[in-house]
């Protein structure tokens, strides 16, 4: 009877590893053999294998990383790790297409992606995600419904001298051929990811005006304000908030003297206002490297650097990006 006793407990000591448990998913860590799953940072859940529209080779694993809500005009990442080398990845957001560059950290192969919705035409609703990874040749495709709620800006009232609100017919051309060249630099989507959180603050000044402000001006809205303004005296440096490389350098009605820089994969930075521009278009530059000196070209009342940030066209807060490292974003 204790033999028997003796081995019943050594069966249970020997299997108890192989029995199935749950994590949470926040702590959820990628372990050889792992099924394919999907975490929801904030909102968190892991997604049962059958969620997929394919299910990868047995034994490997497949991790997407993405919010359940954003807030309107916020920045957010997604990321897809992967034990097994990935083929391709694309990801679709919006109408958008982004086709991020991967990397290889710990074994582990990783695809990150920054997205986001504008605070100047983005509606609260559900908006679908979707990711397709490819291993072996094989296309793995996630589904994923994000919850776009309201966000909470303050209002701005300014009462400005009428000519910098209402520009003269003669310069409407001029203003027509500056947005659709400043359109184009907005919507570059190159191969190779150069960002990294978080950025560099562009300048040390406090902030005078946030995202998303609606301003009134002499008395009548106008669209929100869809970056950061910063206290800056007359000639200081600006920093670049990321390696990258010089898009558009010009001189325009309402931004002044502007320098935009493509980090990669959908995402530029932009300066306005500059009293001068010290980099030209195709220099290569390095985050904390100066671009140019603080100004009021344009349309401006005195000195300062606006600074904006655009994911795949779209002007979102810039806030978070100085300020969180990824996985803080992740979070």
């Amino acid at each position: 009877m204790k033999r028997i006793a003796l081995l019943v407990l050594l069966v249970v000591f020997f299997t108890m590893p192989l029995v199935p448990h749950t994590v949470p998913a926040q702590g959820f860590g990628l372990q050889e053999g792992d099924d394919i799953g999907l975490v929801l940072p904030g909102e968190a859940r892991v997604a049962e294998a059958a969620e997929a529209e394919n299910a990868p080779s047995p034994g490997s694993a497949l991790v997407l990383a993405a919010p359940g809500r954003v807030d309107v005009g916020q920045p957010f990442l997604v990321r897809l790790t992967s034990d097994q080398p990935l083929g391709s990845v694309s990801v679709f957001w919006l109408g958008k297409e982004v086709v991020p560059s991967i990397s290889v950290w710990n074994g582990r192969h990783v695809a990150l992606i920054m997205l986001g919705t504008d605070v100047l035409n983005a509606k609260p609703g559900e908006e679908e995600l979707s990711v397709i990874a490819s291993i072996d040749g094989k296309e793995n495709t996630f589904r994923r419904t994000i919850q776009v709620i309201p966000g909470e800006y303050e209002r701005q009232e300014l009462t400005l001298p009428k000519k910098m609100v209402t520009p003269p017919t003669d310069v409407y051309a001029r203003i027509k051929a500056e947005g659709e060249q400043t359109t184009a630099a907005k919507n570059t989507v190159s191969p190779q990811r150069m960002w990294r959180l978080p950025f560099e603050r562009p300048v040390t000044g406090d902030i005078s005006s946030l995202y998303g402000m609606q301003r009134i001006l002499n008395g009548k809205p106008k669209n929100p304000h869809r970056g950061l303004d910063f206290r800056s005296p007359m000639g200081n440096p600006i920093k670049c908030a990321a390696d990258g490389e010089v898009i558009l350098v010009g001189d325009h009605y309402y931004a002044g003297n502007s320098v935009y820089v493509d980090h990669g994969n959908g995402v530029v930075s932009m300066y306005f206002h500059l009293s001068k521009p010290i980099v030209k278009e195709g220099d290569r530059v390095q985050r904390g490297q100066a671009i140019g000196f603080s100004g009021m070209s344009g349309r401006a009342t005195g000195p300062h650097l606006h600074f904006s940030v655009s994911v795949l066209g779209r002007l979102v807060d810039p806030g978070p990006l100085l300020n969180k490292t990824v996985d803080e974003m992740l979070e």
